[in-house]
């Protein structure tokens, strides 16, 4: 009887993140064409955001009962997650189109962060003291003023109409439908992540590999429905802004306000991890200098060093 509640349960969170994600991403598209705002702007922000709480609850959790490598592990886990295997899934769909225009800045700031953090890593061998972690959210704080500003500049640039010429829905409308889709698109994550954790737990997978597996996967769900969402409703903008928006959240803010409350721990599988995802930053922004866009052929390559990297961690 217990497996079966915990197959409900996790069948369940997956049916709330999936129909989270559409209103969600409907609320947003809303948002920027009300307040005439490019939509990838909005990925990066709100979106970004939003679909970052659960590493966001996770991590300072973690931080709040003294289990900050837990907090790391499920960022960078998080991090690879979404660079490698949700692109990776969205290329899939259909080429993903980016607008370096729009966010070139944002991609380095990105690769900027997982870089920052690394290099912490390697000079404090033991734990990143809280004045390393007030470096990232005086960064995050520094980035979202600049964004902010960015966005006000560019206000009037979005379009104000739907694709079927029809004025977007009114802004509270659409304001309150994105916090709908987002409580959905929490509480859908955390009923995944519950059930499969029990799950894994119940067929013998040891706490170490759900840790670094189950739990950064469960979290970044929210990530990956978003952003495949996006992509089928052909709105790469939301897609591309959500992941690079996400993994500068979970960095700069996520680990900032995390290692303030516990200093971050630092070992070899640590810096282990951080090494892949600045590679893995590196490769995304690569593939997306390409021509503007990152194609099938990529997408299965990144996907491929995601399962490569997996199996080194079940089988390390």
């Amino acid at each position: 009887m217990r497996t079966v509640l915990e197959i409900f349960l996790l069948l369940s969170g997956f049916v709330l993140l999936i129909k989270g994600a559409d209103v969600f991403v409907d609320a947003s598209v809303h948002i920027a064409k009300r307040l005439k705002i490019p939509a990838v702007v909005i990925g990066l922000t709100v979106v970004a955001m939003g679909t970052s709480l659960p590493e966001a609850v996770v991590s300072v959790s973690a931080a709040l009962g003294g289990s900050n490598a837990l907090a790391v592990g499920n960022v960078a886990g998080s991090n690879i997650f979404n660079l490698l295997l949700v692109v990776g899934l969205c290329a899939l769909i259909k080429p993903v189109a980016v607008r370096f225009r729009d966010i070139v800045r944002d991609y380095w700031v990105s690769v900027g962060a997982a870089v920052l953090l690394l290099l912490m890593m390697v000079i404090f061998t033991d734990a990143i003291p809280r004045y390393g972690s007030l470096l990232l959210f005086a960064v995050f704080t520094g980035y979202m003023v600049s964004l902010i500003r960015k966005a006000l500049k560019n206000k009037g640039a979005g379009e104000n109409k739907r694709e079927d010429g029809a004025p977007p829905a009114p802004l509270a409308k659409s304001a309150g439908l994105a916090v709908l889709g987002a409580a959905l698109i929490i509480a859908g994550g955390q009923m995944t992540v519950s059930g499969a954790v029990s799950l894994a737990l119940k067929l013998g997978i040891t706490e170490r590999v759900v840790g670094l597996t189950i739990v950064a996967i469960g979290t970044s769900l929210p990530e990956l429905v978003t952003s495949l969402v996006a992509t089928r409703k052909g709105e790469e903008g939301i897609a591309v802004g959500n992941i690079v928006g996400s993994n500068i959240f979970n960095i700069l803010f996520v680990l900032g306000l995390s290692g303030m409350i516990m200093p971050l721990p630092v070992d070899a599988a640590l810096i282990f991890d951080m090494a892949i995802l600045t590679a893995g930053s590196l490769v995304f922004v690569c593939f997306a200098y390409t021509g503007r866009r990152i194609v099938r052929l990529e997408g299965v390559s990144m996907l491929a060093m995601y399962a490569a990297y997996m199996g080194f961690i079940v089988l390390g």
